[in-house]
C-alpha cells in the first residue's frame, strides 16, 4: 500500500495565487495516484485590514509600490493561470480585498468537520468569482452551507470568539517557523515547496518524497 503523504497547505483566502497553487497541486496528487491527507492552515496576508475592506487596485499600489498598469498585468496573468485550472477570477474596478479571520476560525472548524477542502473551494470563489465580502458572517454562512457544514453552527461560531485562539496560535506558529509568503506547501513536515509552482514541480517533489530520495531544501 502507498504511503499516506501529510500536506499542509498554508495560504490565505485573499491570495489567488493560493487558488492556482491548490488547483495545481490537485493535479500532481491525481498523477501521482498516492492518498495524501491535505491539511488548510492559515496565514493572514493583511491582518490589520478593516472590515471594510481595500479596493484591490488601490492595495496593491500602496502595499507593493505597483502601478495601476502592472496591477492589471498581474490580475490578467492571475486570471490566464485560473483559467487553466478550471476557476474562474472576476477582477473588476470595484473589486476589493477584505479581513479573513473570520474566514480563517471556520476553517479550523471545518478541519473539526472534515471539509475544509470543500469550504476553501467555496470560499475562493465567494471571494475571487462571485466578488463578495468574505468577511461578511451571512456570505461566510453561506459558504459553509456550500460546503455541506451546518449554516446554523456556522452563523453561532462567527457570532462568538470560537476557535479565535486557536486560529491566532497557529498563525504565531507558522511565523515563528519562517513561513512570510503564501502559498507554502509543506510535505510530510518536511519538505517546504513555496509559491504557485506548475504540477510538474509539484509532482516531481512528490514522487521523491514517495521514493526516499528527496534532499533536504
Amino acid at each position: 500500500m502507498a504511503e499516506t503523504l501529510r500536506i499542509d497547505f498554508i495560504s490565505d483566502i485573499a491570495c489567488p495565487w493560493c487558488v492556482v497553487g491548490l488547483r495545481s497541486l490537485g493535479v500532481a496528487l491525481g498523477r501521482v495516484g498516492a492518498p495524501a491527507e491535505l491539511h488548510f492552515q492559515p496565514f493572514e496576508l493583511n491582518p490589520g485590514m478593516a472590515p471594510e475592506g481595500e479596493n484591490t487596485t488601490e492595495h496593491v499600489m500602496r502595499k507593493y509600490g505597483s502601478t495601476a498598469e502592472r496591477s492589471a498585468q498581474v490580475r490578467e496573468a492571475i486570471k490566464e493561470n485560473g483559467a487553466q485550472f478550471g476557476f474562474i477570477f472576476n477582477y473588476g474596478p470595484e473589486s476589493r480585498i477584505w479581513n479573513t479571520f473570520d474566514a480563517h476560525r471556520l476553517m479550523h472548524w471545518a478541519s473539526l468537520e472534515g471539509k475544509q477542502l470543500r469550504l476553501k473551494e467555496a470560499l475562493f470563489t465567494a471571494n475571487f468569482t462571485d466578488g463578495r465580502n468574505v468577511s461578511d458572517h451571512k456570505v461566510l454562512a453561506e459558504a459553509a452551507a456550500d460546503a455541506g457544514l451546518d449554516s446554523v453552527r456556522a452563523r453561532e461560531i462567527l457570532a462568538s470568539d470560537e476557535y479565535a485562539q486557536e486560529v491566532r496560535d497557529e498563525l504565531q506558529m507558522w511565523r515563528a517557523n519562517g513561513i512570510q509568503a503564501v502559498p507554502s506547501v509543506i510535505i510530510n513536515q518536511r519538505w517546504l515547496i513555496q509559491g504557485a509552482q506548475a504540477p510538474e514541480v509539484f509532482e516531481d517533489a512528490l514522487r521523491r518524497v514517495l521514493a526516499g530520495t528527496a534532499t533536504e531544501a
